[in-house]
């Protein structure tokens, strides 16, 4: 009897200890996880619109009883609400309340601009409706009544707004509402005034192009004549016939629009061209209004971008000399990073002339005072100049290249300081007065922390710490990322890392899919979280495979050698860096060297079309989202910062364009794109369809009508990735 009572005592605890494993198990996760029930959303803290005096921002709270949405003003300090700046059910036309997408103060905090029904155009162009509040006299009134704007803007002194319309320039006088027509000759496809063309907004990274000056007299625009330049005509299915979207798109060797700077005088109400000199074929990538009065600064960069020249211009006169000229064996990167001191006196600009990129301060005539940041590390972003204390704000990659922190420096160089010492990456938000920053802190395997700190690095709050993501991350089998270095057979060292199934057994063989970019000055191998591809690779790791990132010669955050090594040779080392990493991961115990793969999408979609073709004898499979596939398809600024044109170069092109090696094809190669990609157009995976008709060579595909590059909307995301899924399940 007491043998049998101690069996059941035996029994009933294994039961315990049973149940106690299987409620501390681990959950598996599922695709619908990651692109449907957002269970590993993390949280941030977003529209953060830093008011005037440095101790507030704006930001947007739903009224739970008017169900309307109210712009309150937030202690940065307390992260509590100060007080109510507008209440939502307090904007209405016609009885009903204003659907806004987004809002803007001018400069005084007096007037504020909502814009309704955006609409997109390309990556950074859009067009909406605009009103404008005044709080004062808490009135609402439309912007223009002749039909969408874009870009509408405050002039500094709050007395006008400044927008494009079909493609001329416009301005509104508050006082009046009045609104008076700068240019008159714009017209689709042939002349924009006030907006980019296509290839500046992709390549150069803006859309608005006039700016007012800092008293609010003159507008600085651009005009593009773009008669010349050749014509992409995509079709957009829908329709019993499909319809023709044409727009102009120049590719490498082609003609680009003819660019030309203007300032209109809203005293005089006339427009003065400024001399940029007689050469039509070069870019303008970039004008700033400086602190002195009637000065505008213009920058001039050559079509082959070696060389870039800081231009000063009489905004008056339109007459113009050169200050300042930035050459480089092979390219001039083009960034946001000059500034011109309230002083009137100097400016701080950024250069890669010592082989990293670094700060340099120079006197309004372009003579070299001194260069503030030096050593063999690069400054990531600069944020600015507080001029009262005499500080430079900026992050670097001092250390660590998968690092990023923000320190703070003296202008004359000294007095360094890391403000930001926790291990990982740290993206900022400075205020304008320079007195706080936000800091969105994580690492790769760590969600995103947010915190107030004062511009002396002192934490004030922590506004976001993602505690519910982090539990829910500790119940699910989500793998940690290791980072890891190899030599390859060049003796050159390459960052990696790999994510491991959570039951890892090293005595066991795992398949490997590897994923990268590679394009110059990227960097997938950081310290940071990860969005929806991680995720997607963490989900692999359930199915049993391991994943693995390496940046390749050609990448980021390793100084200018390392970054320009590919230059006029794209995709040439990359491929051989990536073959080098696949031997190097297959050449590890516990990897089945047989079952190594590798995706990438856009120019990481080129490199695994490269890497399937010529490295057909260490890939099995491969998967290409919206690849280039033949450089001479992709547009002029891009393509020939790093090529030169076809015309002179192209061995350079053709020797490391896909659809020449694919007759080498003898892995599974699954070919996928948006057939409205306007940036790397479906033409290139049609000509990667011919060359492997021709090769007879098999492949799957899958195209997706009207989808643009980042192939979305809709139910589109999780049927990709379900698609790539049962690829990779089936092929690798």
């Amino acid at each position: 009897m007491k043998h049998t009572f101690n069996r059941l005592l035996w029994a009933v605890f294994c039961l315990a200890l049973a149940g106690g494993a299987q409620a501390q198990q681990k959950q598996e996760f599922t695709l619908d996880d990651i692109f449907r029930k957002g269970t590993f959303q993390a949280r941030s803290v977003y529209g953060v619109n830093w008011m005037r005096d440095g101790q507030f921002y704006s930001s947007q709270v739903a009224d739970q009883a008017t169900k309307a949405v109210d712009i309150v003003q937030v202690d940065v300090r307390s992260g509590q609400t100060h007080s109510i700046i507008l209440k939502g059910d307090a904007l209405k036309i016609n009885d009903k309340i204003l659907d806004y997408d987004d809002f803007g103060f001018s400069g005084d905090e007096t007037k504020i601009l909502f814009e309704t029904e955006h609409e997109p155009i390309y990556r950074r162009s859009s067009k909406g409706h605009f009103y404008v509040y005044d709080r004062e006299n808490q009135k609402l009134q439309k912007l223009s009544q002749g039909g969408k704007q874009s870009y509408a803007t405050f002039s500094p002194d709050n007395k006008f707004v400044a927008f494009v319309r079909d493609n001329n320039l416009f301005y509104v006088d508050m006082a009046t509402m009045q609104e008076r027509q700068i240019t008159t000759d714009g017209k689709w496809n042939f002349i924009i005034n006030g907006s980019t063309d296509w290839v500046y907004e992709e390549e150069f990274g803006f859309a608005q192009a006039f700016f007012w000056s800092p008293d609010g007299t003159q507008i600085a625009y651009y005009t593009f004549d773009e008669s010349q330049v050749p014509e992409y005509n995509m079709q957009v299915w829908g329709p019993l016939y499909p319809q023709d979207y044409k727009f102009k798109y120049p590719k490498a060797g082609e003609k680009n629009a003819i660019v030309s700077i203007s300032v209109f005088d809203l005293k005089t109400g006339k427009s003065t061209k400024m001399d940029v000199g007689p050469e039509n074929d070069q870019y303008i990538p970039r004008i700033n209004w400086t602190n002195t009065p009637n000065l505008l600064s213009i920058r001039r960069m050559n079509r082959l971008q070696n060389t870039l020249e800081i231009l000063h211009a009489d905004s008056k006169t339109g007459q113009s000399k050169v200050v300042l000229t930035d050459k480089d064996k092979a390219y001039v990167d083009i960034n946001d990073d000059l500034t011109y001191l309230k002083n009137g006196k100097q400016f701080v600009f950024s250069s890669e002339r010592d082989g990293f990129k670094h700060l340099y301060l120079y006197d309004l005539n372009g003579k070299l005072v001194r260069q503030i940041t030096k050593g063999n590390w690069e400054v990531d972003n600069f944020y600015g100049v507080d001029e009262k204390n005499g500080l430079v704000y900026y992050s670097s990659t001092e250390v660590s290249p998968l690092e990023r922190h923000l320190y703070s420096i003296k202008l004359n160089g000294k007095g360094k300081k890391n403000l930001t010492p926790a291990k990982g990456s740290h993206s900022i938000n400075m205020s304008r007065d320079y007195s706080y920053f936000i800091d969105y802190h994580s690492t790769i395997n760590t969600p995103v922390t947010v915190s107030l700190y004062t511009a002396a690095g002192k934490q004030v709050k922590v506004l976001e710490q993602n505690e519910r993501l982090k539990t829910t991350l500790t119940n699910y089998s989500i793998p940690k990322a290791e980072f890891f270095q190899f030599k390859t057979k060049d003796d050159v060292t390459l960052n990696g890392y790999t994510i491991k199934p959570v039951d890892f057994d090293p005595n066991k063989k795992y398949p490997v899919l590897m994923f990268l970019y590679g394009g110059p000055g990227s960097q997938q191998v950081v310290d940071s979280w990860g969005g929806r591809n991680y995720l997607w690779h963490s989900y692999l790791t359930q199915q049993g495979y391991i994943i693995a990132v390496i940046d390749n010669r050609g990448t980021g955050g390793r100084g200018s050698d390392f970054k320009k090594l590919t230059y006029g040779n794209l995709g040439h080392y990359e491929t051989i860096d990536q073959i080098e990493g696949a031997k190097h991961l297959g050449g590890l115990p516990f990897v089945d060297k047989d079952r190594i793969g590798i995706w990438g999408w856009s120019f990481g979609g080129y490199m695994s079309s490269l890497a399937i073709t010529k490295g057909a004898d260490v890939f099995k499979a491969a998967i290409a989202v919206a690849p280039v596939t033949n450089w001479r398809f992709y547009d002029t600024i891009y393509t020939e910062r790093f090529l030169k044109t076809p015309q002179e170069n192209p061995d350079g092109y053709d020797q490391n364009s896909p659809v020449f090696f694919a007759d080498r094809l003898r892995g599974k190669y699954l070919l996928i794109h948006g057939t409205g990609d306007d940036n790397v157009h479906f033409q290139n995976s049609i000509e990667m369809v011919n060359a492997l008709v021709k090769a007879n060579k098999p492949f799957d595909s899958a195209y997706y009508p009207n989808r643009h590059h980042g192939i979305s909307g809709g139910n589109t995301s999780i049927h990709l990735f379900t698609k790539m899924t049962d690829f990779v399940l089936k092929n690798l």
